[in-house]
């Protein structure tokens, strides 16, 4: 008998609820207490857990509306299936369930009946086979590409190496392994995956001689693909020609066509594995090799779509002034060597900015909130963002509370995000929830620039390359370091009285620092 996995009731007002991620997959075996599906309203998310020890079939895929009461899933208990129960029987009891990320799963062999289960501890001696998923990485982040494959289809790995690297639109993420074992890649680099799907697996401990003199259509010279138990070299030579994927073990060809993966999983991975064999990254074009087409990085998708809905949601306007920049310098050259000596780490311009910025957000708080529908949120704290500039594309980690750091700290926060965001480390949290971005395009030589909002934001300030210009003081020309700044602003919200007195404090606290410093 299979239990059901129901949309629970989430209040009176709510009729309808989204799957927002399976954390199991169809097939998969689940233990008592595990969340199985994130369930989101309009108003709140939940989770839903597993009543009882079993293997779920999955019913409603993720990103799907449904009515509160809808079955979801079923759960069949193991049991029943070690009695030869067919798990796809619906059942009659009515309840709701939960799962982990990465876990051991069991892959039945479709074939025939006499064969052993694949790696399904509790019925068989087989070896363990421990799934690889993509983690969640956020509420709103719903899938994941491949970016890089650190270990090959077939090579043994030891507990806590890293297997994969996966990119989403905000932030880079590694797999390590959990267990020594063998690795089975099923999805290759390059390959968008939603959260939760099953990408590899682990089988854990060593394989068979018997299994592994198995051909393989690696290029010579290359070691040869080896099977896990429960396959036989009949069995791997048809799933990886039905298949047509270069490089994919048998393992990953048996676990495609089998339990482990939903039908509709399977059929994307197929698909795109196809479509990623027939048109390889950076392949020319169809104009004899003129232009070269490679599809976009979440990261980039994630760029394009904020700067487009910042310049279509906002009323963007940027203002602009200049800043003599002769007194900050003489102040990094004075303490330079002791900032160094005390600190570890080297006074730069920005964190005299930031607590400029801070100042000026003090004394014009308009800049410090966003619009919401009718209605203007204003903060009251100075979480701010800097914009950093890497390899695949421009982050923006928050500052936090800086209003209650100094200096040093803000350089250490400044040099840490730097670090993180070159090696591709950044997670969600570091660019969570500022309220105002510094952009520093000076360090490329930008003379000059109009920046664009980080939405919901209502202001940004762009920092410029160091000139020396001449400027009149006191009624005589004098050479002077001086760069331009733009305030970007939303003008729905703020005034031009406000953007350039904002401007004109910012301006202050930098030709003035020991005022700044002493927050005079």
């Amino acid at each position: 008998m299979a239990l059901e996995v129901k949309i629970p009731a989430a209040g009176e007002s709510i009729n309808t609820a989204t799957v927002g991620q399976w954390h199991k997959a169809d097939g998969e075996t689940v233990a008592k207490g595990e969340v199985l599906a994130t369930i989101e309203t309009d108003k709140v998310s939940s989770e839903v857990e597993a009543p009882i020890d079993g293997i779920i079939q999955v019913v409603v895929p993720e990103g799907e509306e449904v009515a509160i009461g809808t079955v979801i899933a079923e759960i069949t208990e193991i049991a029943e299936v070690e009695d030869g129960e067919d798990p796809s029987i619906p059942g009659e009891a009515k309840v709701s369930g939960k799962v982990d990320t990465e876990e051991m799963v069991s892959v039945e062999n479709s074939e025939s009946n006499d064969s052993e289960p694949f790696g399904f501890t509790a019925l068989d001696e087989g070896p363990e086979i421990f799934a690889i998923k993509v983690p969640a990485a956020g509420e709103s982040i719903a899938s994941a590409t491949i970016a890089q494959w650190h270990k090959r289809d077939g090579e043994t790995v030891s507990a806590g190496e890293t297997l994969v690297t996966l990119e989403t639109d905000k932030v880079s993420a590694e797999i390590d392994a959990e267990s020594s074992g063998l690795l089975n890649i099923l999805s290759p680099e390059g390959m968008e995956v939603s959260i939760g799907a099953v990408i590899g697996t682990v089988t854990v401990g060593e394989v068979p001689e018997a299994d592994a003199d198995v051909g393989s259509d690696v290029p010579g010279g290359e070691k040869p693909e080896k099977l896990t138990s429960g396959q036989s070299e009949k069995e791997h030579v048809p799933s990886v020609a039905e298949s047509d994927r270069q490089g994919a073990s048998s393992a990953a060809a048996a676990l495609l066509s089998s339990s482990l993966l939903s039908e509709r999983t399977a059929e994307e991975a197929e698909g795109q594995s196809q479509r990623l064999q027939e048109a390889p990254e950076g392949a020319p074009d169809s104009d004899g090799g003129r232009t070269t087409r490679r599809r976009m990085t979440p990261l980039r998708r994630k760029i394009a779509t904020q700067l487009v809905n910042a310049q279509q949601t906002a009323a963007i306007l940027t203002t602009f002034n200049e800043v003599d920049m002769s007194a900050v310098m003489q102040l990094r050259k004075t303490v330079q060597e002791s900032f160094v000596e005390k600190y570890g780490v080297k006074l730069g311009f920005m964190s005299l900015f930031v607590k400029a910025v801070v100042h000026a957000l003090r004394e014009v708080p308009s800049l410090n909130g966003r619009i919401e529908g009718q209605e203007i949120v204003e903060n009251h704290f100075y979480d701010i963002g800097i914009a950093v500039g890497t390899d695949k594309g421009l982050v923006v980690p928050v500052i936090r509370d800086a209003e209650a750091k100094d200096c040093p700290q803000i350089e250490h926060d400044i040099l840490a995000y730097a670090e993180r965001a070159r090696e591709g480390k950044i997670q969600l949290e570091d660019l969570r929830g500022g309220v105002f971005t510094i952009s520093n395009g000076g360090i490329y030589g930008s003379l000059l620039s109009t920046p664009i909002l980080n939405p919901p934001q209502s202001g940004i300030l762009g920092m410029h390359t160091i000139q020396e210009r001449p400027v009149a003081v006191d009624g005589k020309v004098e050479i002077r370091p001086m760069m331009y700044l733009a305030l970007s602003y939303d003008h729905r919200m703020v005034d031009g009285k406000e953007a350039v007195t904002f401007l004109i404090k910012v301006k202050e606290c930098l030709e003035s620092p020991a005022s700044l410093l002493l927050e005079l």
